[in-house]
């Protein structure tokens, strides 16, 4: 046994479990890829001072959950905390919003790090799929996104998850709400840390999850009071759109989620039988951001959903995936020129596109028929020195036990019509 773990609050995907995973992220994504997303890959570390910027000093990624660390030439680097400032940043880098029509429409997927107490649902390694339409301020496009979320998770076959959405303004009505609500908070009992950040970003408070802080929160007053009348039409369009899309979702006006940059629309996909980790993904607009990070004013809308969250809402909700087995032929060899014969044909019928393996290690038939078992292949194509002197080899049914033979040139062609 080695005497190395995997670091606390990380996991190690293994399979089978990990196909589950993978095909998460293949249904996350196959509404961004049939909507216009390419694909964008950053590094997993980038400047501190991007995410400082963009994110917010005054949130507890930044103050708090960072993985941060100095290079030999004296560079500030951070392990990539979540990845719209990334996306942006590369984006930006790259002139894409120069290159032709905007929005520019990016997808990606990667791993996250923030150093988290972890437990169920929370971990300090986590896995992401996310989306961002770069430089273009349209309602519909913050419902495009807000419906192919939806569409991803009930491809999945998930049902019990709720939509959680509000408004957040806009750089017009939010200072006067900002000071509204610092009036009111300045007036409660709340720890130091708290009323600095009263001081730098009153929303966040609304985002406290201690009880001793909510429940101090109950009349505090609400953004959507204040909103300004173009604020008022956005919102009202998006609602509009993504209801006459048939989805369904509930108002909630004290959403204000983990991150500074957001403006205008915000919205959370919530799962109730996660327990207090409840959100398994969301976003929203982020219409200042460019210019936080150096860049020109690009209007932009964005979510990231968790892979991780989302298996645990689909174990919470008894959800199977129906995956296929990772092989569909299992070739097995007795003897030393049926060895060869076979390692040949295996890989022909993978060049045809059939998923084979093949019983290595010099097995016994006993044990090479336990492996083909246990890989979950419906085929198993076994051969013998008797065999080869026919030209043929036999091809095993593995749910029916019926086996038959076949010739050596025809054996890709017969696999493929079963298989079919």
């Amino acid at each position: 046994m080695s005497t190395f773990k995997a670091p606390r609050g990380t996991y190690d995907l293994i399979p089978p479990a990990s196909a589950t995973y993978l095909a998460v992220r293949e249904a996350i994504a196959a509404p961004l890829k049939r909507s216009g997303y390419g694909y964008i890959e950053t590094p997993g570390f980038e400047n501190v001072e991007l995410f400082a910027r963009g994110v917010g000093e005054s949130t507890d990624i930044v103050t708090k959950e960072m993985y941060t660390l100095t290079t030999k030439g004296g560079d500030e680097l951070a392990l990539r905390p979540e990845g719209t400032a990334s996306v942006l940043r590369a984006a930006l880098e790259a002139n894409l919003h120069k290159a032709g029509s905007l929005p520019v429409k990016l997808w990606y997927s990667g791993s996250y790090y923030r150093y988290e107490r972890p437990q169920k649902g929370r971990y300090r390694h986590f896995s992401q799929v996310g989306a961002e339409a770069i430089g273009a301020e349209d309602p519909a496009l913050d419902a495009e996104l807000i419906v192919l979320a939806h569409d991803a998770y009930r491809s999945l076959g998930l049902r019990n998850f709720r939509i959680l959405l509000n408004s957040l303004g806009d750089a017009t009505c939010r200072p006067v709400y900002r000071a509204a609500l610092q009036d009111f908070l300045r007036a409660l009992d709340l720890d130091e840390d708290t009323r600095r950040r009263v001081e730098i970003n009153p929303l966040r408070v609304l985002d406290d999850k201690r009880e001793a802080v909510r429940a101090q929160l109950a009349d505090a007053p609400l953004l959507r009071d204040y909103l300004c009348e173009e604020c008022k039409a956005y919102h009202a369009e998006v609602r509009e759109l993504i209801t006459a899309r048939g989805v369904a979702f509930e108002d909630d006006a004290r959403l204000v989620r983990g991150l500074d940059y957001y403006t205008r629309t915000t919205f959370e996909f919530v799962h109730d039988g996660l327990g207090s980790q409840s959100a398994v993904g969301g976003g929203g607009r982020y219409d200042g951001l460019s210019e936080m990070i150096g860049g020109p004013a690009l209007p932009s809308v964005g979510w990231a959903l968790g892979v991780d969250r989302t298996v645990l809402a689909l174990e919470a909700e008894g959800v199977e995936l129906n995956l296929p087995a990772a092989v569909s032929v299992f070739a097995v060899p007795l003897g030393e020129e049926a060895r060869k014969v076979l390692f040949g044909l295996v890989g022909e019928l993978r060049t045809a596109g059939v998923a084979t393996d093949f019983a290595y290690g010099g097995k016994g038939l006993k044990a090479a028929m336990k492996a083909a078992n246990r890989s979950g292949a419906r085929y198993t194509i076994v051969a013998g020195e008797r065999d080869l002197a026919e030209n043929v080899v036999q091809l095993k049914d593995m749910d029916s036990g019926e086996q038959s033979p076949v010739p050596l040139t025809e054996v890709v062609e017969a696999v493929r019509a079963r298989l079919a």
